[in-house]
């Protein structure tokens, strides 16, 4: 995966890295002349030139500088970046599929041409151009209004994981500080990024939150706020879980069979939901392809939606979701010191791979940040 110290942001609605911001208004992606000119500057980046293990990460001096295509990009300086699990993942192919498909929606190109690839989502930095359209941005601005009382390196460690869980727990779930007040929620996998950035909202939306992760992180999200922590590594996870009360939402950033019995807990014929945010949907298309994945993607949701809906429960997926608004409302609970980022570690530009192998070995306790500037 590459981390490029420009990069273009584009502001629309699928955009996977959709930064800080305070007002904008959405304008169709209709072309108009580029407000910058061809130019042969170069910068230093990692790149892919194949899909594979970590060794396909290659350093190059020589990566061209964005150019503003679009009336509504803006060309960022990047300061600090981070990484996800999703980036150790598509540096393998994950997603390839769906990907290329929106890179190149008429299938012009032949297949291979995406490379050399840069990879990542999650970035904060200064704008450097702007496109014709944008109106609230100007050169020199922080990307894009970041949180005031954070460093570039913190606010990189914040919007994949603050969208994917805020997408998670308010859009698909349905909560927010109107209803959350002493709600029973559960978090799996919480230790993460998503499950630390969950926990945070959760508190600053009173709710009593029950944590589950392995035992030396539990200090971790006790300091978040969880009110029970749960060590699934100390016994079996359904006799432990069975001595508390039932839940009103389970956030589930786990998958694989946690599912097959994680319902079982949740409140019956309350309004109640489980959400998973481990979902087949980009692995279908890369198997079945776009149709056909799509349609084994619909059919297998809503079988499991209709299966436990007849049991009294709501069973949900959910993902990242790129939303200004929503950045707007984490900005306010990070700068109100009611959200802190969760920074494991920090390597430098030049140990982007190192990164990559602490991200792909799991066992996360907050998140993977990379210093550029």
């Amino acid at each position: 995966m590459g981390f490029l110290k420009t990069c273009v942001l584009r502001r629309n609605a699928c955009t996977a890295v959709c930064f800080w911001r305070r007002q904008f208004i959405q304008k169709p992606s209709v072309r108009k002349i580029s407000t910058t000119s061809p130019r042969s500057t170069v910068m230093p980046a990692w790149v892919i030139d194949k899909y594979g293990s970590n060794e396909v990460l290659r350093f190059t001096q020589n990566m061209m500088i964005p150019m503003i295509h679009y009336p509504n990009e803006v060309i960022i300086k990047v300061h600090a970046a981070s990484i996800n699990p999703i980036d150790v993942n598509m540096r393998s192919g994950y997603g390839a599929t769906a990907l290329n498909m929106k890179r190149d929606p008429l299938h012009i190109k032949i297949k291979g041409e995406e490379f050399p690839l840069t990879l990542g989502r999650d970035v904060s930095g200064v704008v450097m151009e702007c496109g014709l359209d944008v109106r609230y941005f100007k050169p020199g601005d922080e990307v894009s209004h970041k949180p005031k009382s954070l460093t570039h390196a913190q606010a990189a460690s914040l919007p994949y994981v603050a969208l994917t869980a805020w997408s998670a727990i308010n859009k698909i779930g349905g909560l927010n500080d109107k209803n959350c007040a002493g709600k029973r929620v559960l978090i799996l996998g919480a230790s993460g990024g998503v499950g630390t950035f969950a926990i945070q909202v959760m508190k600053a939306w009173d709710a009593h939150v029950t944590a589950v992760c392995s035992q030396d992180a539990s200090e971790l999200v006790r300091k978040l706020g969880a009110d029970d922590v749960i060590d699934y590594k100390s016994g079996n996870m359904e006799e432990q879980l069975k001595y508390l009360k039932p839940f009103d939402f389970i956030l589930d950033s786990v998958g694989g069979s946690t599912e097959t019995w994680a319902l079982n807990f949740l409140k019956k014929w309350s309004g109640a939901t489980y959400v998973t945010l481990v979902t087949p949907f980009l692995l279908n298309m890369d198997r079945l392809g776009i149709a056909d994945g799509m349609l084994q993607t619909g059919v297998t949701v809503g079988s499991k939606t209709l299966k436990h809906f007849w049991q009294g429960v709501h069973y949900r997926w959910a993902f990242f979701m790129a939303s200004g608004p929503y950045l707007d409302d984490i900005a306010e609970l990070v700068d109100a010191g009611k959200i802190q980022p969760v920074i494991e570690k920090t390597f430098p530009f030049s140990k982007v791979p190192e990164a990559f192998l602490k991200v792909e070995r799991g066992h996360a306790r907050g998140k993977t940040v990379v210093s550029v500037v």
